[in-house]
């Protein structure tokens, strides 16, 4: 988190949100993109795959909708709360569904544990970038 956080010091923007709550943010949301797409291939390669389709989707679907919140927060100059708050309530959708689906899985394939756990963090993330959105 060091190297986000100064990266997000040294940048000329001015963000609203505090660079410490700004950097961890996109810090778990590069977790958790990476666990999620790390998942979806997981699944890919199981024996039953095809029974893991709608996983798979979603798992795809929560780290491409993190990728892009975690661009618009790396940014850090997004003045408008409008859109940050609902790129994050995007965010927090995908990782709803991704998080319970890869829960109900999560005792056969230890990606999906893993994966479960990344979301939950990432989830608790964006709830803390809307509080202070929202103050």
């Amino acid at each position: 988190m060091l190297q986000t956080r100064e990266l997000l010091d040294s940048a000329a923007t001015s963000s609203p949100l505090n660079h410490e709550v700004l950097a961890r943010a996109v810090d778990v949301l590069g977790d958790c993109e990476e666990a999620t797409t790390a998942c979806a291939a997981g699944m890919l390669a199981e024996k039953d795959a095809d029974e893991l389709r709608a996983a798979i989707s979603q798992d795809l679907d929560c780290a491409d909708v993190t990728m892009a919140t975690r661009r618009v927060l790396t940014r850090g100059s997004s003045h408008d709360a409008a859109l940050l708050t609902a790129q994050v309530e995007a965010c927090l959708i995908a990782y709803r569904r991704s998080h319970d689906t890869c829960s109900q899985h999560a005792d056969h394939h230890e990606h999906c544990h893993i994966c479960a756990d990344a979301t939950e963090r990432a989830a608790d993330a964006c709830r803390e970038i809307l509080a202070a959105v929202r103050s």
